[in-house]
């Protein structure tokens, strides 16, 4: 099957099978994956993310010409970089038919049983419908390998058949998503019995994108084989109407920029624009807080939870600020970003550019803006404000006095995590919902708030410290709960 070795950045791993070059790179927070395939002279890329410099890079390091760009389907979770990347290299952009998009001279259309090929890359497209209504795989083999197996055949799969799941098939609407939920099932189906079971699967969904229909398990970091997914896959496992019953059993929430993506991919996104803007002083940042904008601590959550200035978020800098900033920050409002070092703040705007949100307004680094108020407090009155951290173990030597004590537990997790376990008498408002769900937060005494690991619990935090709350940060593994003996009850108790 060829070596595999890690690499560097955000290049996952790099193998080589029969004549043929795989690196898979790697969208963190996004869940995703998209592909760099090469036969030594030229590449295809496939599900490209929004900046082309990554696989203009590794193509360079590979000594290989992008010759395609190849969309398994118009994505809804995330802002294509296929047009750009297409435009940069002069590489054919490929995408399914019967899509409708507003750059119609620069795309080609392929269908199910197109075959196109590049040096000694040989490209055959299959129709997948279900995870979107137009969806094709790629079956990518090096023509003439001598393999008759199939282990030197590699199918990109997009949203269809992931690693022991399938993409999820609701995202375009209620009314469509039984129809293609069956489709889903027919498609996977197809390619887990009419392809060699040596061949390998390269999704694009699957690794913590919410496009999953169920969370995946096993081995994310290698590569599954068509083999392997007939013994696991849902798919495979169930009959049709069992498959679509449990697809759509408790479904997973949908992050509110998904709305956005598919309208914007269908324009034909360019490339991301960093342009420089404005770098706030106290009191400017002291209006941005005050007036229409979102302003973002990118700060970690106890160095945040020290030391904060009121009606800021803690989205810290990291594999999740990418999704939950786009699901909580209005998708039209005004955005500044706040962080230690300049470069943290670049590396966010690369991050969050990823789902269209290049649009920054301003920034402004912490220990400038600390250091630059008066005896600590900005102009109009704010002081820095601050909250506990705790740990799951320190709830439990306050548990058998908390209604005395008048503390709160609130659990931000989403419902299918709080469904399967949660500590008994909590309150329960997903992380999504907690603004527009305000009124139901305690105004009176502490309120202990936790998550699964500590990143969603510090945004809650930071949204209770901007609105006059006492909050705790319980920054600690969800799995802690039990072992410092807390009553966790499931839905079924």
């Amino acid at each position: 099957m060829g070596k595999v070795e890690d690499r560097t950045g955000e290049a996952g791993d790099t193998w080589t099978a029969a004549l043929m070059t795989t690196v898979a790179l790697e969208a963190p927070g996004l869940g995703d994956r998209s592909y760099l395939i090469s036969d030594g002279e030229v590449g295809v890329v496939v599900d490209p993310q929004r900046d082309p410099s990554q696989y203009l890079h590794e193509a360079d390091q590979l000594g290989v010409d992008i010759t395609f760009v190849l969309e398994t389907h118009i994505h809804n979770d995330y802002v294509s970089g296929g047009l750009a990347l297409a435009r940069a290299t002069g590489a054919t952009y490929a995408i399914p038919a019967g899509e409708p998009v507003s750059f119609p001279d620069e795309f080609r259309a392929l269908g199910d049983g197109d075959l196109v090929t590049t040096g000694q890359l040989e490209i055959t497209a299959m129709a997948t419908t279900g995870h979107t209504a137009h969806h094709l795989a790629y079956l990518i083999r090096v023509a003439n390998d001598g393999d008759d197996d199939g282990g030197g055949l590699v199918v990109c799969t997009g949203g269809s058949l992931l690693v022991n799941s399938t993409g999820r098939t609701d995202l375009l609407g209620t009314a469509l998503a039984e129809g293609l939920a069956r489709a889903q099932w027919h498609s996977v189906r197809r390619l887990l019995t009419s392809l060699p079971k040596r061949a390998r699967i390269l999704p694009t969904h699957g690794f913590g994108s919410f496009c999953s229909a169920t969370p995946t398990h096993g081995a994310l970091n290698g590569v599954q084989t068509i083999a392997q997914e007939l013994e696991q896959n849902p798919a495979a496992l169930l009959d049709e109407d069992d498959f679509v019953a449990r697809l759509h059993d408790d479904p997973l929430p949908i992050p509110s920029y998904y709305r956005y993506m598919a309208p914007l991919n269908r324009k034909g996104p360019a490339a991301p624009c960093f342009e420089p803007v404005a770098d706030l002083d106290p009191d400017a940042l002291g209006d941005a807080i005050r007036g229409a904008e979102w302003v973002v601590d990118l700060r970690q959550r106890r160095e945040y939870a020290d030391g904060h200035l009121p009606g800021t978020l803690n989205l810290e800098l990291g594999a999740n600020l990418t999704t939950y900033l786009g699901w909580i920050v209005p998708w039209q409002s005004a955005l500044v970003l706040v962080s230690n070092e300049p470069a943290e703040i670049d590396e966010a705007r690369r991050m969050i550019a990823r789902i269209g949100r290049d649009d920054l307004s301003a920034t402004a680094l912490w220990e400038r803006t600390v250091s630059d108020l008066d005896d600590g407090r900005l102009a109009g009155g704010s002081g820095l404000n601050s909250y506990p951290v705790a740990s799951f173990s320190d709830l439990a030597q306050r548990w058998s006095d908390r209604e005395a004590s008048g503390l709160h537990v609130l659990d931000v997790r989403h419902l299918h995590e709080w469904q399967a376990g949660h500590l008994s008498g909590a309150r329960h408002v997903a992380l999504p919902e907690l603004i527009e769900r305000r009124s139901e937060v305690p105004t009176t005494g502490q309120v202990w708030v936790h998550c699964g690991g500590g990143f969603r619990a510090a945004v809650a935090a930071s949204l209770l410290s901007g609105w006059g709350a006492s909050p705790v940060l319980i920054d600690d593994a969800w799995e802690k709960a039990k072992l410092a003996d807390l009553p966790v009850v499931s839905q079924d108790d």
